[in-house]
This record gives structure tokens, C-alpha cells and sequence, in this order.
């Protein structure tokens, strides 16, 4: 960790101003990953995600999960539940802001059978096990206000959280939202 701070101390977290404006609609983008059973002691996964407004980065988190999750579907449905939660308090905040936001906010996971859990109403053998908790993420799909969509691994974002990524597709993605210090 300290090696990563002394390598990139000449880099920032660079906001610009002209990609926001009072006459559009503020879009609100959400890049999520688990890390199924990441944690090699307790088998718990690992959870990832970056949300973005306008293209801007305003949230990330790393962390472990509460609970073992009985698969990589379930673990995604997880973090997509946790991404939702919070997309849903920072569109408040804006609201209450008075800024005017763009429905669908785009969810963007990597994982096709978690999508399936946010679209499926049915409940089978190998999903009824799963928290009711997580499954709010249907409502707010259902009345139009989220949209998950699939995202190759490579381009997700939120890889970084969760993995030991190479150099390359490490830069890839801190290039994004990481800049040379001006």
C-alpha cells in the first residue's frame, strides 16, 4: 500500500466543471463487481463499485461482504443491491438539491445470471435462499428509476476494487477517473 502511495503521488482525482450544467439532466452511472469467495479465510466475496455523475467519479468503496454467498450470481446480486442503495440516496440528494435527474441510472455488471435476478420474479431452488433484502432492486427496476445493463469485464470499472488487476488494464481503468497533478 505505501509503494502505491509513493508511486502515484503526482496523480489526482480531476473534476472538470464544463461537464455539468443546470439546463440538462444529470446522469448518475454506477459500475459494480464481486470477487466470489475473495477472502480466502472466511470464503466471504469481495465487493467493488464506483458511481459516477456526469461522468464523474463522487463514490467507490471496496469491501467484504456481510455473508458467504453460495454463488457468483449471488454475490454480483449483492453488490448491485448495495450500488442500488446508494445510487438511490445520491439522486435523492440531487433532487433535494433541486437538480434535475436522468432515469434510468445505469447499473453495469459483468455478471449475466445476477441480471437475471434483478429481471426474474419467480423464485426457484437455487435462488430462494437469497435475502429478501436484496431483492428491493426489483422495484426500482420494475418502476423504470435503474437499469442494469451487462459490461464486459474488461471494461468495468469497478475491477478495481476486487481484483489484482495487470498494469495495463489497471492504467485502463484509473485513467478514467486518476490524472497527472497540473
Amino acid at each position: 500500500m505505501v509503494k502505491f502511495v509513493v508511486d502515484t503521488n503526482e496523480k489526482s482525482l480531476v473534476m472538470e466543471g464544463n461537464k455539468l450544467s443546470d439546463s440538462i439532466k444529470w446522469t448518475i452511472q454506477a459500475y459494480c463487481d464481486s470477487d466470489y469467495t475473495g477472502d480466502r479465510d472466511t470464503r466471504i466475496s469481495i465487493t467493488g463499485f464506483i458511481i459516477y455523475i456526469c461522468g464523474i467519479p463522487i463514490l467507490w468503496r471496496s469491501k467484504v461482504q456481510r455473508s458467504v454467498t453460495l454463488s457468483p450470481s449471488e454475490a454480483e446480486y449483492v453488490v448491485i443491491s448495495e450500488v442500488c442503495a446508494e445510487v438511490m440516496f445520491v439522486k435523492q440528494i440531487l433532487e433535494f438539491l433541486k437538480v434535475k435527474v436522468e432515469l434510468q441510472i445505469q447499473v453495469m455488471v459483468d455478471n449475466v445470471g445476477a441480471i437475471y435476478l434483478t429481471d426474474n420474479q419467480s423464485v426457484s431452488q437455487r435462488t430462494r435462499h437469497i435475502d429478501i433484502r436484496y431483492h428491493f432492486v426489483r422495484e426500482y427496476v420494475e418502476d423504470g428509476i435503474v437499469k442494469i445493463n451487462f459490461v464486459q469485464s474488461e471494461e468495468n470499472d469497478a475491477d478495481i476494487f476486487t481484483k489484482n488487476l495487470g498494469s495495463e488494464l489497471f492504467k485502463k481503468h484509473a485513467s478514467k477517473f486518476i490524472k497527472e497533478r497540473q
